[in-house]
């Protein structure tokens, strides 16, 4: 099992992500609250990323969500996607507020515990 280097250009951060999980469940471990995730499966596509650099495989996507045109240009479904080198990535659609946050406005945003 081989671990990559994913970056988010947006912000700086980089995570380790092993081959055999989703760039999405990589991006999970990064502890930011708030992160959609929608369903996981590519169908509601939340999780839209661009792929700026770097090597992934792929599952099918819906085009409803990623066009022909978007593929072809990196844009991918972040859960769709394993990486097969490091990435570089830029964060597209309904997670970019969320994950571009920074870490520190995030954790203020999240419940405290009683």
């Amino acid at each position: 099992m081989a671990q990559h280097t994913v970056t988010i250009v947006e912000t700086g951060e980089s995570y380790r992500c092993s081959d055999q999980r989703s760039v999405l469940e990589g991006m999970e471990a990064l502890g930011k609250k708030g992160i959609p995730v929608g369903c996981r499966q590519g169908g509601c596509g939340v999780c839209k990323v661009q792929v700026l650099e770097g090597d992934y495989t792929q599952r099918v996507m819906s085009r409803a969500h990623i066009s022909a045109e978007e593929e072809a240009a990196g844009c991918v479904l972040s859960c769709r996607i394993r990486p097969a080198g490091d990435l570089q990535l830029r964060v597209l659609g309904a997670m970019k507020k969320n994950v571009c946050r920074p870490k520190s406005e995030a954790a203020s945003l999240s419940p405290q515990p009683t």
